[in-house]
């Protein structure tokens, strides 16, 4: 995989290189066309050839010889030029401002001498014509230079080929030696990124430290979040797992014991020779199970409802005190509870919750039946609604602290607890209060008893 990144990475690079080099070429060769094509009257203004082709406008035949205009003899002097006139034999028949050094009769060889080079005294010669007369335009100490160069075309297409093609090949072997090493930095954490999500897909969530992560430092740090946040998830799909199936293992003990006893009583109550006081007491037995099993599938049932978010609330504004009132009286007036310390305070008659009145009932229930039924039977349970919510404490047993974090977990059940329970009741309550919108809060201490408080939002 680093070998692919790094190749496909080199050669982008290498197109890229390429399509540039290409591009500098043509744009090279289209300004030397437009350069060529161009009047160079166009391209550079006051020249010395410009200055000279277009002195001819100054000129005029008078008796038979050419004569400088006042404006021409005004713009020699503004150029700080002079001017010699010839005839067609090189003789100079008049001239303007010229130097006395000037020769007064020049030859072919000479003229075409003066004008491809400067003389001694670093005068720029331009040579113009008007009516078959010459006229020479002498610039002296011009910052313009006439350079010759003498070139065969064919050979310099051939030469600036030569020269491109060889731009283009560095540039290529440049590139390919840049872009390796910047590829190698670039692909190898690119490919180690890869080989974190391939890891993290095999369920391998263990966080790694990236040597020299450059530019993807930040993307290594959300892997390892990633990783750290899977693993969570992941303990905590094992520890579920784990209760969940210890859960089946012990509802599938509870359920067979109940189970036991029906079909007993029930090949009992066939015994034609049994009195009706026993037959009406296997009755009761053979019911008694039944509900324990209902209630058992009731709760796995409704556990399920609310961890899936598939219960629906028939929500009523209730006053708190005398909702949780009725619910004390109703339970005292069992004769399992007679006579057990039940005490119930408030001190927020008006508060009113928007609840539903059923399962925050059974809510509220599984609480305080938690604080009977597992404690001894001398246990004082205090139940008291104030400003803002419900506390329900007693000074039962307590909870270990090692086993708090999994009061509320569903199919825990407590070690320090004998009676037969489907290890829902407490994870019901909290899912109800939840669903509700509120919150559970627990303190407990061994040997001192346990607090529920119960807010809502």
């Amino acid at each position: 995989m680093k070998w692919k990144l790094t190749i496909r990475y080199l050669i982008s690079i290498l197109s890229i290189v390429f399509i540039v080099s290409i591009v500098n070429t043509v744009i090279l060769i289209a300004l030397l066309l437009s350069q060529h094509n161009e009047d160079p009257e166009d391209i550079i203004h006051d020249t010395g050839e410009n200055f000279t082709r277009a002195f001819y406008h100054n000129l005029s035949i008078e008796d038979g010889e050419p004569v400088v205009s006042e404006e021409g003899k005004d713009a020699l002097a503004r150029f700080g030029a002079w001017l010699q006139i010839l005839d067609e034999n090189g003789n100079v028949i008049s001239d303007e401002y010229a130097p006395d050094s000037a020769a007064t009769h020049y030859t072919p060889v000479e003229l075409v001498h003066k004008y491809k080079y400067m003389d001694n005294d670093f005068n720029t010669y331009f040579i113009g014509e008007y009516e078959g007369y010459s006229y020479i335009v002498g610039v002296p100490d011009s910052k313009q230079q006439r350079t010759i160069i003498m070139a065969d075309p064919q050979q310099v297409f051939t030469y600036i080929s030569q020269f491109l093609g060889a731009i283009v090949i560095v540039d290529l072997i440049i590139a390919v030696i840049v872009g390796f090493l910047f590829s190698t930095v670039l692909t190898k954490p690119v490919s180690r990124i890869i080989e974190r999500i391939s890891e993290l897909k095999e369920r391998k969530f263990q966080p790694k430290k990236m040597k020299r992560p450059g530019v993807f430092k930040r993307v290594f740090a959300n892997l390892n979040d990633v990783s750290e946040t899977l693993q969570a998830h992941e303990n905590e799909r094992q520890k579920l797992e784990q209760m969940r199936n210890e859960w089946i293992s012990n509802v599938s003990h509870d359920i067979k014991t109940p189970l036991a006893s029906i079909r007993g009583y029930a090949e009992l109550l066939r015994n034609d020779e049994i009195s009706p006081e026993e037959r009406l007491e296997y009755a009761e037995v053979i019911e008694r199970q039944s509900l324990y099993m209902k209630e058992l599938l009731d709760d796995f049932n409704l556990t399920m409802r609310l961890r899936n978010q598939d219960m629906s609330l028939n929500l009523q504004e209730t006053r708190v005190e005398g909702f949780v009132r009725k619910i004390i009286i109703d339970l005292l007036n069992d004769p399992q509870f007679q006579t057990h310390d039940i005490d119930f305070n408030s001190s927020a008659p008006e508060l009113t919750w928007e609840i539903d009145q059923h399962l925050m009932k059974r809510a509220l229930l599984n609480f305080i039946l938690n604080a009977l039924i597992h404690n001894d039977e001398d246990v004082k349970v205090t139940v008291e609604v104030t400003e803002n919510s419900i506390i329900i404490r007693d000074n039962g047993r307590g909870i270990r602290k090692e086993e708090q974090t999994q009061i509320f977990d569903r199919y825990y059940r407590g070690t320090n607890t004998t009676s037969r329970g489907t290890g829902l009741g407490l994870a019901i309550s909290r899912d109800i209060i939840q669903a509700h919108g509120g919150k559970v809060e627990m303190k407990s201490e061994v040997g001192k008893g346990t607090m529920f408080k119960i807010r809502m939002k």
